[in-house]
């Protein structure tokens, strides 16, 4: 659509519709840099069973001190250029059984809303 077009358009009377969360399979991992600091994070591609299309998941809801936490799948490396243990993505990685961040691939997983109604896995 060409943006002159945009500026005639008037509002429509469909809201977006948000998944529920539900059992996602995990098929595509990647690593992409976030911010002007280039963080890495791990981003998930996964079938959620409501839509055609794979969508992209990057945090994970789990325990930590006894408190429920939302926490980004950020790269963290120790000093042996390992994932760091105690991680979001090592418990993760954990939590599915797997040495390594490719090992999520072709799993399945819960998953659950953040407070903004996002999508994330649930690993508790």
């Amino acid at each position: 659509m060409e943006e002159q077009d945009v500026l005639n358009l008037e509002t429509g009377t469909k809201e977006i519709t948000s998944l529920t969360p539900a059992v996602v399979k995990i098929v595509k991992t990647t690593v992409e840099d976030v911010g002007e600091k280039k963080n890495q994070k791990l981003v998930c591609e996964v079938k959620h069973p409501d839509r055609d299309e794979t969508i992209k998941i990057s945090s994970v809801k789990y325990e930590k001190q006894g408190k429920l936490q939302v926490v980004g799948l950020w790269v963290n490396l120790d000093e042996d250029e390992k994932i760091r243990k105690g991680s979001a993505l090592a418990v993760l990685m954990s939590f599915l059984s797997v040495d390594s961040p490719k090992g999520l691939e072709e799993k399945e997983i819960n998953t659950a809303e953040d407070e903004r109604g996002y999508l994330c896995f649930k690993a508790y």
